[in-house]
């Protein structure tokens, strides 16, 4: 069976999330006086970023709730470990707001969902909540794209477990050889789809960061993933695609 639906990963794949989050958490240090408390703004992003993927392994560990990594974040970024939860909410909420305020596609992204309409279905699979992810999608006018959105806080189960990637298939009601999976990371995104039974595609914008998990197709811009869909390119064919 050839290609029938593309799932999606949001954040830096379609969605310009490092950009967005390195202005926001910048904009919203400097107003809450915190402006040199980090270093640079890389520094402080750095640190940010730390601290978030500590915080979300433990949520995918069950250890802690979605609302409670976000209040922990909070309180190891500060190191204010007394912060009550209502503090830490409001902090994150005024920083959400210079953070939404910064929100862009990539330049690519709308060319190639225009170029693959009617030729695929599609729908999103994120490590995130949809309270987060269904209001982003839709202000940046794509939500009507996609037939499902399923998300890790919801589900239960996060990628790269195998039952996130196979609970969204089932979403679409397909078998997961017949749905390709697009998203930046080799390791969470390309290679748990893979292991799944999908064809993974990583998307490495940056390029430079290696060949990637054997077995998943890399591509450098979403301009080349309607040929390597044409192709119908299982994971371990060629695809003439770096």
């Amino acid at each position: 069976m050839p290609i029938r639906a593309v799932l999606w990963d949001i954040d830096d794949t379609l969605f310009d999330y490092t950009g967005a989050d390195t202005a926001g958490l910048a904009r919203h240090l400097c107003e809450e006086g915190l402006g040199e408390h980090y270093g640079s703004p890389a520094e402080a992003l750095a640190l940010w970023r730390r601290y978030t993927q500590r915080h979300w392994d433990r949520f995918s560990a069950g250890e802690v709730t979605f609302q409670g990594q976000r209040q922990d974040r909070v309180r190891d970024f500060l190191g204010r470990p007394a912060l009550s939860a209502d503090e830490a909410d409001a902090w994150f909420e005024r920083y959400v707001a210079h953070y939404r305020a910064a929100w862009t596609l990539f330049p690519d992204v709308l060319p190639v969902l225009d170029a693959l309409a009617g030729r695929y279905r599609h729908g999103v699979l994120s490590n995130s909540s949809a309270a987060s992810q269904d209001p982003k999608l839709r202000h940046l006018g794509l939500r009507d794209r996609f037939e499902v959105l399923v998300c890790a806080a919801e589900l239960g189960v996060s990628k790269p477990e195998a039952a996130a990637f196979l609970a969204a298939c089932a979403q679409l009601g397909l078998p997961p050889r017949d749905v390709a999976y697009v998203g930046d990371q080799p390791e969470i995104d390309a290679r748990g789809a893979r292991d799944a039974g999908l064809t993974a595609v990583w998307l490495d914008r940056d390029g430079g960061r290696g060949p990637g998990p054997a077995g998943v197709h890399r591509i450098e811009g979403l301009e080349h993933l309607p040929a390597l869909l044409a192709g119908d390119t299982r994971f371990g064919a060629r695809s003439g695609i770096r």
